[in-house]
């Protein structure tokens, strides 16, 4: 007899899941910097000073990139989560899909003070989920995706369920 599978195993599963990597791009500058400045501790050195500074600088700048790219955004069925902040979906009104332009445009001089923004540089689009909720003052959230339409369309549909 096959187990029946389990539905709340398929309900926790997120409609949309991302992972903010640094790109394969950024590797090869940080650990140029790193291998400089090793290279400038190391000048003229021996013993230790030759060879712990590559032994230190090199994992340090891996951790540090990895680190960059710690962040998670996934949409479920209940709320919107960004690395460790949750929005209810309750009190989401519009989401807007943002290419780089926007994006720039959206975090720009005339961008709100109480935004809540998570941006990553070398990520090109974002999505703006604009907020109904009169007890906070945050108008809306900036966060950073690759594929800022599938995020804007999940993030509707979510909402549109959440509601009905």
């Amino acid at each position: 007899m096959t187990p029946e599978p389990s539905t709340s195993t398929a309900t926790s599963r997120p409609r949309y899941a991302e992972r903010l990597t640094v790109p394969w791009w950024g590797w090869p500058p940080a650990l140029g910097v790193a291998a400089i400045l090793a290279a400038e501790v190391w000048l003229g050195g021996s013993g230790l000073r030759a060879w712990v500074p590559f032994v230190v600088l090199f994992p340090l700048a891996a951790v540090l990139l990895v680190w960059l790219g710690r962040l998670r955004v996934a949409v479920t069925e209940e709320e919107f989560q960004v690395d460790d902040a949750r929005l209810p979906l309750r009190v989401i009104s519009d989401v807007v899909a943002l290419d780089a332009d926007g994006k720039r445009e959206a975090l720009g001089v005339g961008a709100h003070p109480l935004a809540f923004v998570v941006q990553r540089p070398w990520i090109g689009g974002a999505v703006q989920v604009l907020l109904d909720d009169p007890a906070d003052p945050t108008p809306f959230w900036v966060v950073s995706t690759r594929r800022p339409v599938e995020l804007a369309t999940a993030l509707l549909a979510a909402v549109r369920e959440a509601r009905a």
